[in-house]
């Protein structure tokens, strides 16, 4: 995992009062799409690239990388950082960009095929041609996508449950030259990514049964809504059946939708689109597995996959509105974490059945002072300026997990115990020697006291250094 270390300062006089969440993830959205740090992570993983994968020949010196982003806009912001960096560093190697559709960008409209200068229906061939070895995803191809040159993945977006493991599972295409495969992880933890793939691990095993007659439940509840009538959706699923246009579909949709912002308040539509949602999947699921089909179901589901896309978040006022004006980018720094393998245990898994629920409540804001935001902000990310750089990453990279690795209790929970077990030696082994690096260095040690967040990583950080290199 690589961390983001990056100070945000207020640019206005006054301390106005912001929905805390909403502007935590605005600031994070923020700080992570400035030109600054894409262009600083995208040196990253080209220099990397280079380096760590073209250098030690992987794959027979044919290895491609895909980047994982979180839009359109920063997928094509990491193709032009990426492109320009490549021509910087006179390489010879080329990227690809790959989004659905038509966006906006720099005040002209732009596509994958005008900005990659080939169709879109050549990209899957043309990565596995020479000068093509990155290519830049916004959701399209991170599922789905088989290409046996594919070793290393760059992320630079939020991944849990069956999502991550989708994602990731692009590098496991096998190829009689692929040893192994590398991601560089700019936005999760290596618990996260552990936890979503032990779900899946060996045998899955499922819970409980789904329970067909909750679609009747949904169905109905649906249908009490007033969105829709039952001829609107008799009409739309006899004009799909028999290959309408879009122009003779939408209308049926449009009208819908009109209903869905007239009729209903932001619970209602929130309640409405998670129970559309919750339908979907679970009619997707036990279609595949019931010995019989029901046609009101089946035709409910082919309407609803096309009006859930068109329905419009739920309009509601935005109390973290004008947070971006107020505040500015101090410093931004990446920062490699360590190289972690994530070990999964050996033993089945169990998931729950798919849920029938859907329903939603909007939570209320929690509203706090922009000065305040700021302060947690900076501190959960690791703002932390010591006075001697260079002697605390000494110790926290060699010293500390050196004194740890040779704690004998922890030594011999290493040896004879489990993971679980060895982590707990570990973190009481790690607090009895930043008790006595209290003696040489205060400034270390009240950050691992007081920062809840950098306990967190150097209590992780020297785990992964001691465990697996030790045994």
């Amino acid at each position: 995992p690589v961390e983001s270390y990056y100070k945000l300062v207020k640019k206005v006089e006054s301390d106005p009062e912001f929905d805390t969440k909403r502007a935590k993830k605005k600031l994070r959205r923020y700080v992570e799409s400035h030109d600054h740090a894409i262009r600083l992570k995208a040196e990253i993983m080209v220099d990397h690239f280079h380096e760590q994968v073209l250098a030690l020949n992987k794959i027979g010196g044919e290895a491609r990388a895909m980047v994982v982003t979180s839009g359109i806009e920063r997928a094509i912001q990491y193709y032009h950082a990426i492109r320009d960096y490549l021509a910087e560093r006179k390489s010879r190697y080329r990227a690809i960009v790959a989004f659905s559709g038509e966006h906006e960008y720099g005040g002209a409209k732009v596509t994958e095929a005008s900005l990659n200068g080939f169709p879109s229906s050549q990209i899957a061939d043309k990565i596995q041609e020479d000068p093509y070895r990155f290519l830049i995803c916004a959701d399209k191809f991170q599922t789905g996508y088989d290409e046996p040159l594919l070793h290393t993945m760059y992320v630079d977006k939020v991944l849990s449950g069956i999502k991550a493991v989708q994602t990731l599972s692009r590098l496991n295409r096998a190829h009689s030259k692929k040893h192994d495969v590398f991601v560089l992880d700019f936005m999760n933890d290596a618990d996260t990514i552990q936890k979503a793939f032990a779900d899946y691990y060996r045998t899955t095993i499922l819970a409980e049964e789904t329970d067909p007659n909750k679609l009747h439940d949904l169905k109905a509840a649906l249908d009490g809504y007033q969105v829709y009538a039952p001829a609107q959706v008799e009409e739309f699923v006899r004009l799909y059946l028999t290959g309408a246009d879009r122009d003779r579909l939408d209308p049926v949709l449009d009208a819908c939708v009109a209903e869905y912002r007239a009729q209903l308040d932001e619970d209602g539509q929130v309640d409405f689109k998670g129970k559309a949602k919750a339908f979907l999947r679970m009619y997707g699921f036990l279609a595949s597995i019931l010995p019989y089909t029901n046609a009101g179901w089946e035709k409910l589901s082919i309407f609803l996959n096309f009006l859930v896309p068109k329905l419009p978040a739920p309009v509601e006022e935005d109390l973290s509105r004008g947070i971006l004006e107020a505040i500015d980018m101090d410093s931004y720094r990446v920062e490699k974490k360590a190289a972690i393998k994530i070990q999964l245990p050996d033993e089945n898994a169990e998931i729950d059945p798919v849920p029938a629920g859907g329903g939603g409540r909007k939570p209320e804001p929690e509203l706090d002072r922009l000065s305040n935001i700021i302060k947690a902000f900076n501190e959960q990310f690791g703002n932390i300026p010591w006075t001697d750089a260079d002697r605390v990453h000494q110790l926290i990279t060699v010293d500390i997990p050196e004194r740890v690795a040779a704690d004998p209790a922890y030594r011999n929970a290493r040896e004879n115990s489990d993971r679980q077990n060895a982590r707990i030696e570990h973190d009481k082994a790690l607090a009895r020697v930043m008790t006595a690096v209290l003696k040489d260095d205060t400034e270390l040690f009240k950050q691992f006291m007081d920062n809840e967040g950098f306990r967190r990583w150097l209590t992780d950080t020297v785990f992964a250094l001691t465990y697996e290199d030790t045994r």
